[in-house]
This record gives C-alpha cells, sequence and structure tokens, in this order.
C-alpha cells in the first residue's frame, strides 16, 4: 500500500509501505476512506515532536470501513463505517477509567502517527478498537466525520471546556487555524457575551467572523487593547490558546482578567516565559492538555444533527495520493487560505430525511 512516511525534520515522501496486519486481537484495520492533516503533523515535519521516530506513517485522523478485525474486537465488524480517533484506549488502566483517555498507560493515548503508525495511508491499523473507533450514521460525510476525530473534541475539551466557558462571558481565542475556529463554534453552544479571535492572516481572522466571533484582532493591532476595551479594563474571563509558540502563550496571560482562566491547546516547540511576578496575585488559573475524546460521542450527535458547523472549515478536497501536495497547501495557509484539507473524501449515498407531514 501507500502511506506519508516521516523521514526526519523536513523530511516526509508518499510512498510504498507493507500493508498493516493484526499484531493483537483488539486490534482492527480499517480502509482509510477520508483523511486529513492536523497542526501537529506540521510540528513533527519541523522536529518539535522528537519521540516520533523515522519511518513513521503520519496521522491520527480518519473515517474509514472495517475490513479486519481481531478475535477479541466486540463493537465493530468487517463492513462498519467508523471514524478513527486520535487517541486509542485502552479501558482498563487508571486514567481510561476516568475518562482520560489521553493518559492511558495500557497502550493507548496518542500513539496513531506518534508512536505506531497513522492513518495518512490507504491503510491503517488501529489498536484497542473497541474504544478507538466510533460507528458513523451514514447521514454524517467523511468530511465532517473527519473533523471530529481530533479538532473539535481538542478545541471543545482542552480550550472551551478546560477553560470554563460560562454564559456571558468575554472569550478571547488567540490563533484562528482549524483549532482555534472549532474553539468558535463550541464556545458558543455557552452562550458567552462575546468571542474575540486573534490571528494575523486575514482570511482566517474573516472565517473566525463567519462562524461566530463577535470582534476579530490582528495580531499586529494591540489586540490586548482592544480585549481591555471591550471589558472595561478587566481582561476576558476565558483566553485559549491554539496556537503553540512562546509569544501567543504569553499575549494570552496579558489579556485574562484576575480570575480568569487561561486554557492552552497549542503544542508547543519551544520554552514559554510564565511570567508569575505579574500572575502570582490575580488568582489565575492556567490548564495544559492533550485531548481525551471523551466529547466524541456527543459530538457526533450533533454533528448528525446539523448543529455543528463542521464543513466550512473545509477548504480543500484532494485525492488519498496527493499527499504531499495537500501538505504544501496546508502548510503555507497564509498564502493559500487553507483551513482544513481533506484528501480520499468518501463517495457515498446520502440518507434522505423524511420531511414531517
Amino acid at each position: 500500500m501507500k502511506a506519508f512516511v516521516f523521514h526526519g525534520p523536513g523530511q516526509a515522501s508518499w510512498q510504498d509501505v507493507p500493508d498493516p496486519a493484526v499484531k493483537e486481537p483488539t486490534d482492527a484495520i480499517v480502509k482509510v476512506g477520508a483523511v486529513t492533516i492536523c497542526g501537529t503533523d506540521l510540528h513533527i515535519l519541523k522536529g518539535d515532536v522528537p519521540e516520533v521516530r523515522p519511518g513513521t506513517v503520519l496521522g491520527h485522523e480518519a473515517v474509514g470501513e472495517i475490513v479486519e478485525t481481531g478475535s477479541d474486537v466486540r463493537t465493530v465488524r468487517p463492513g462498519d463505517r467508523v471514524l478513527v480517533s486520535c487517541i486509542t484506549s485502552c479501558g482498563r488502566c487508571r486514567f481510561c477509567r476516568e475518562s482520560a483517555y489521553g493518559q492511558c498507560r495500557g497502550g493507548g493515548g496518542w500513539i496513531l502517527g506518534h508512536l505506531v503508525d497513522g492513518t495518512q495511508a490507504e491503510y491503517v491499523r488501529v489498536p484497542h478498537a473497541d474504544l478507538s473507533v466510533h460507528a458513523l450514521s451514514a447521514t454524517v460525510r467523511g468530511e465532517d466525520a473527519v473533523l471530529l476525530a481530533d479538532i473539535f473534541p481538542t478545541a471543545y475539551e482542552v480550550g472551551v471546556l478546560n477553560g470554563h466557558v460560562r454564559p456571558g462571558d468575554t472569550v478571547a481565542i488567540v490563533g484562528a487555524g482549524p483549532i482555534g475556529l472549532a474553539a468558535i463554534a463550541t464556545a458558543r453552544l455557552f452562550a458567552p457575551e462575546r468571542i474575540i479571535a486573534v490571528d494575523l492572516t486575514p482570511a482566517r481572522l474573516e472565517a473566525a467572523h463567519r462562524l461566530g466571533a463577535d470582534a476579530i484582532a490582528d495580531v499586529h493591532e494591540a489586540p490586548g487593547q482592544l480585549v481591555a476595551d471591550l471589558t472595561d479594563g478587566l481582561g476576558a474571563d476565558v483566553v485559549i490558546e491554539a496556537v503553540g509558540v512562546p509569544e501567543s502563550f504569553e499575549m494570552c496571560t496579558r489579556m485574562v482578567r484576575p480570575g480568569g482562566h487561561v486554557a492552552n491547546v497549542g503544542v508547543h516547540g519551544r520554552p514559554a516565559t510564565l511570567h508569575l511576578e505579574d500572575l502570582w496575585s490575580k488568582n489565575v488559573t492556567i490548564t495544559t492538555g492533550l485531548v481525551d475524546t471523551y466529547s466524541t460521542p456527543t459530538l457526533l450527535r450533533m454533528a448528525a444533527a446539523g448543529r455543528l458547523p463542521t464543513g466550512q472549515l473545509v477548504t480543500h478536497t484532494f485525492p488519498l495520493h496527493h499527499m504531499e501536495e495537500a501538505y504544501d497547501v496546508f502548510s503555507r495557509a497564509g498564502e493559500t487560505g487553507a483551513l482544513k484539507v481533506v484528501l480520499g473524501v468518501e463517495q457515498h449515498a446520502q440518507v434522505a430525511v423524511p420531511t414531517p407531514p
């Protein structure tokens, strides 16, 4: 089969690799129908995630069809259409029992495209399949569902829920890439008073406005002052960091009000300064996190009901074998206007919804 293989910082290629096979009785083999590229994949290519070894197939998000299962798999069978979660769960360790699947100690957590071969391939082996894939309704398109493998649960859990967004809050989101846009969409579920989006790309700021941001600010035009002006100098109740560079994290800590929350979602490859000399007396809560995907079933139901604007985030689609081109377009988002790129989009019939009498 063909797959997108990491060879070291700045080096990767779409090439022939051996077909995956069932190794454990809890494994499933999935034929990939739709896959996307994550900002984390770009961090890997930059060398920001050194535990990814050369020779690893990248990718941790997919929609596809089960083609083979191990003897212990009970919840899916060959022919089932499924979402492959970015997080793998053994279901037995202490963390999985607490729904903290991202911290799984039983061979799970974030392993696809990280510690084992991932989803940017024609086929993928999914360990612990019973708890690591989700059956899909035929009404959910593959290009919509694949966004629920990672970006929507990440934005919702690590950003919105960890940030304790509440009705009437002012929410500032620094970074209007796919995660930041998904954070805007899911923060709106809690009826904040206003959402302020900060980015350096006009196209992404326009997308933020379309998805529900009440105010937008270019990062070079004093966004902190805008937040202060809109909050009578207090600062935002919740600030979500969705970039992953020191400058954006430090900006977030300057924007938050006393007693507020800073929810870091971005993947950081360099140290950031924590200005405790300013923050120690402000009762600020700072959270970090790897997504656990405990919210995925809820988000899938919302997507099936048309309650999530997933389709608005997909700007480019490609055949699966155009992986290198898709990476190029996604990595130059400032020039190409790319938000999410989806490859190998499934072709399947849409189920008609009966009209009420």
